[in-house]
C-alpha cells in the first residue's frame, strides 16, 4: 500500500508557479530523501501534503484514498471532515526550527497534542511521552525547559513531540539546517533509527551522507519540478539529468 501518492500537484503563489506536475508515491516503510537547490520547491511541496499549503491543482491519496482533489485552485472533491482529520493526524512533521512552547516542560510539550487534538489522559500518555524521551536520548530532560536545551536536544525532543502523536509517516523539513554542525550528527542518528524501525519517512535535506546512507530512493528537485528519482547509489553515482549533475557537482 502506498502511504502519499500525489499526481499532478502544482501551487502557485500568485503568478509564480512553484510547483509544476508533482507526481510522486511513498511506499509504506520506505525512507525517500528529497534534495535540490534553494527554491526548487522542496518545502512547498512537504507542507502541501499535510495542508500547511493548499494545492493549485493535482490529487493528493494518503493510505490510497483520495485526500484531496483540487483543479484551478478550487476543490473538486475531497474526503469526508472527520477521516480528513483522522488522515492528518498519521502524519507527523518536523521543522527546520523546533516551535517548542517555551513555558512548557519538555515532557509537557510532548504530552499537549495528544491530550489536547486526541483526547488522551495524562496517565494514557505519559508512559509514552517518556519513553520517546529514552528513545531520543532526552530521559533527563523531562523536566527542563526548552531554553536550557542545545539546539540538537530541541530538535530531538521536536521529532520526539511528532511521535508521541503514533504518526504512521513522517515528514522531515531540512531538521538540520539549522543546528551547528557538532550538533547535527545526533539529529541524524535519531532519524537513522526511525528509519531502521521501519517509519515511512519523506525527508527533505541537504544532509548527501544521510541521504546515500539512509535512503530508499533519492528524489531531486530543481525549478519546482522533480527531475530525477534513483536508488541512492544511482543518484550519487550515476546521475542522469545534466541538472542534477550540476548539483551534485557543486555540492560533493
Amino acid at each position: 500500500m502506498s502511504m502519499i501518492r500525489t499526481e499532478h500537484v502544482s501551487k502557485k503563489f500568485g503568478s509564480l508557479e512553484v510547483l509544476k506536475d508533482i507526481s510522486l508515491t511513498v511506499e509504506n516503510g520506505e525512507v525517500i530523501c528529497i534534495i535540490g537547490p534553494s527554491g526548487a520547491g522542496k518545502s512547498t511541496f512537504l507542507r502541501s501534503l499535510n495542508q500547511l499549503e493548499t494545492i493549485t491543482g493535482g490529487k493528493i491519496f494518503i493510505e490510497d484514498e483520495l485526500f484531496l482533489h483540487r483543479e484551478h485552485d478550487r476543490t473538486v472533491e475531497s474526503m469526508d471532515k472527520k477521516r480528513h482529520k483522522e488522515l492528518m493526524l498519521e502524519m507527523g512533521m518536523v521543522f527546520q526550527h523546533f516551535n517548542l512552547f517555551p513555558h512548557k516542560t519538555v515532557l509537557e510539550n510532548l504530552m499537549l497534542a495528544p491530550m489536547t487534538v486526541k483526547g488522551k489522559t495524562k496517565e494514557e500518555i505519559e508512559p509514552l511521552a517518556r519513553k520517546l524521551l529514552e528513545d531520543v536520548g532526552l530521559s533527563e530532560k523531562a523536566d527542563e525547559y526548552p531554553s536550557k536545551l542545545s539546539g540538537g536536544q530541541k530538535q530531538r525532543v521536536a521529532i520526539a513531540r511528532a511521535l508521541a502523536m503514533q504518526p504512521k509517516i513522517m515528514l522531515f523539513d531540512e531538521p538540520t539546517s539549522a543546528l551547528d554542525p557538532e550538533l547535527v550528527g545526533e539529529v541524524l542518528n535519531v532519524m537513522k533509527k526511525l528509519a531502521e524501525e521501519g517509519m515511512t519517512m519523506l525527508c527533505v535535506t541537504h544532509e548527501m551522507g544521510f541521504a546515500r546512507e539512509v535512503a530508499d530512493r533519492v528524489v531531486f528537485m530543481a525549478d519546482g519540478v522533480i527531475m530525477e528519482e534513483s536508488a541512492p547509489e544511482e543518484m550519487f553515482n550515476h546521475p542522469q539529468n545534466p541538472r542534477t549533475q550540476q548539483f551534485l557537482q557543486s555540492i560533493l
